[in-house]
């Protein structure tokens, strides 16, 4: 008789998804979005900060409005996890809050130095998760999904709409570094 040692045999594969379910669209989009928010938690996880950390940063450096109400408004985040949110960027030197001088209930938030650079730091971990996740296509099939994608998140999250609004006929910028 042979004992196997189940530590020894190779890994099985995950069994397929019913062809029903690979053939839905939503089912696929779901899929994805799962496979790039674990991977992107996991990336995240190797800077000391998160996904909503890099976008509050974002949205400081593009000039959002800086009160810690609007930034939460601005990104749909509960006022209170935002609180919290600013208080390990503060802590880790990266964003700056003071009162507003017209109105002390508030604070105004400021990306600071650091905060710029690890902005950056933060960007590079996000064009490397793109880049992996669309990896199979060529630059032109990743213009035409994110376009699509776009359009789809316009309809369905106007959140999502452009601010300058791409001409037809015209080339919008790749999100996507090369």
């Amino acid at each position: 008789m042979t004992v196997t040692n189940p530590e020894t045999l190779p890994p099985r594969p995950a069994p397929r998804f019913p062809e029903e379910l690979v053939a839905s669209t939503a089912f696929l989009l779901k899929r994805l979005g799962f496979l790039a928010k674990e991977q992107a938690l996991t990336a995240y996880e190797r800077t000391g900060l998160g996904p909503y950390h890099h976008a509050i940063l974002i949205a400081l450096d593009e000039g959002a409005p800086e009160t810690q109400g609007a930034i939460a408004d601005a990104l749909g985040y509960d006022r209170g996890q935002l609180v919290g949110l600013l208080d390990e960027l503060e802590e880790q030197g990266l964003v700056a809050r003071r009162r507003d001088p017209s109105d002390r209930r508030r604070h105004v938030v400021r990306l600071t130095p650091d905060g710029r650079r690890a902005l950056g730091r933060l960007r590079t971990v996000a064009r490397r998760l793109e880049n992996d996740l669309v990896t199979p296509l060529d630059e032109q099939e990743r213009e035409q999904l994110h376009a699509l994608l776009q359009r789809l998140a316009e309809h369905h999250l106007p959140r999502c709409s452009r601010i300058v609004p791409v001409p037809a006929g015209a080339e919008p910028p790749s999100p996507i570094a090369k």
